[in-house]
């Protein structure tokens, strides 16, 4: 008995993350617009506002890819790190919130997020888009 709920439990939680994953939205509201990833790669029309152009270094798999590890409403992404919401009521000074993105470290000597100022990893136009863009979440 305690093997088929064993068995249920594992299909039904199976069953429901393939749910989610179909129903889950690849776009993200920002104030006003919605972010899609496809608006990234649009080379003959880029964005050319700073909060979108935030957005797309953080969905860019070989740039921020903050959606690997933090939870962000409206995608497909991580949950071990801290959820990616009511960031301007965490981090009611925006230099604490670019801080934290240059270099957790800071903050925290045990932090994994990777120091992306410190390490070259993006550069520092970069990460004031980034800050601008996960100010509004």
């Amino acid at each position: 008995m305690q093997k088929f709920f064993g068995i249920m439990l594992t299909g039904t939680a199976t069953v429901l993350l393939a749910l989610g994953s179909f129903l889950a939205s690849p776009v993200v509201q920002a104030g006003e617009e919605d972010f899609t990833p496809a608006m990234c790669k649009d080379k003959d029309n880029p964005p050319t506002e700073i909060v979108a152009q935030g957005y797309c270094l953080v969905v860019d798999r070989r740039k921020g890819n903050c959606m690997g590890c933090h939870l962000i409403q409206g995608m497909s992404s991580g949950n071990i790190a801290p959820p990616m919401v009511g960031m301007k009521q965490r981090f009611p000074e925006k230099d604490k919130l670019r801080t934290q993105i240059y270099d957790s470290t800071k903050a925290n000597p045990d932090s994994v997020m990777p120091p992306y100022g410190r390490h070259n990893i993006l550069s520092g136009d970069e990460i004031d888009k980034i800050t601008e863009y996960v100010w509004t979440l």
